[in-house]
């Protein structure tokens, strides 16, 4: 296997839920390069492809499905806010987690509903509607592996930034 392929794989592998373009940034490796590798770590079951939220991410194959999508929501700031105020203090209901974050509850609307549609957080059938962890225990070692990358905090400190404006 050549030396390129062997850091991507150890690099996938140690920041597990790394999206694509940030494959190539941290390893400083051009793009074409990046992609043919990875498709070879892919197609040799070296490595797991997933698409959650827009953006590509790899992972060990080690992780199942539902832990490669709470990996990849963790790398996102405002995912990750959500999930780590859920874990500390357990089930919300969504007026609330906008207030404790200080973020429009349309974007903490938005965020649950992916979340949930996911699997990663329960909405409640009560009224008013409560949020929980699907996996509370998994979540929080999950929440240890991995931070957001300073890419995806901008990406949503701007939209952050959008949604107060049109508040």
């Amino acid at each position: 296997m050549s030396d390129t392929r062997t850091r991507i794989r150890r690099h996938v592998r140690d920041t597990p839920g790394v999206h694509f373009n940030q494959v190539g940034r941290d390893l400083d490796i051009a793009t074409g390069q990046v992609q043919y590798h990875l498709r070879r770590l892919v197609r040799n079951d070296e490595l797991a492809v997933e698409r959650i939220g827009g953006r590509t991410h790899y992972f060990d194959p080690s992780f199942d499905p539902w832990e490669r999508r709470a990996l990849a929501f963790l790398r996102r700031e405002t995912p990750r806010e959500i999930l780590v105020r859920l874990r500390i203090d357990g089930p919300k209901r969504s007026k609330t987690l906008a207030s404790d974050l200080d973020l429009a509850r349309s974007t903490i609307s938005w965020h649950v509903s992916t979340l949930a549609e996911n699997g990663i957080v329960e909405k409640s059938d009560d009224r008013p509607m409560t949020l929980a962890l699907n996996r509370p225990d998994r979540t929080a070692e999950l929440i240890e592996i991995v931070s957001p990358s300073l890419p995806d905090r901008l990406v949503d400190r701007f939209v952050r930034t959008v949604d107060e404006l049109f508040e």
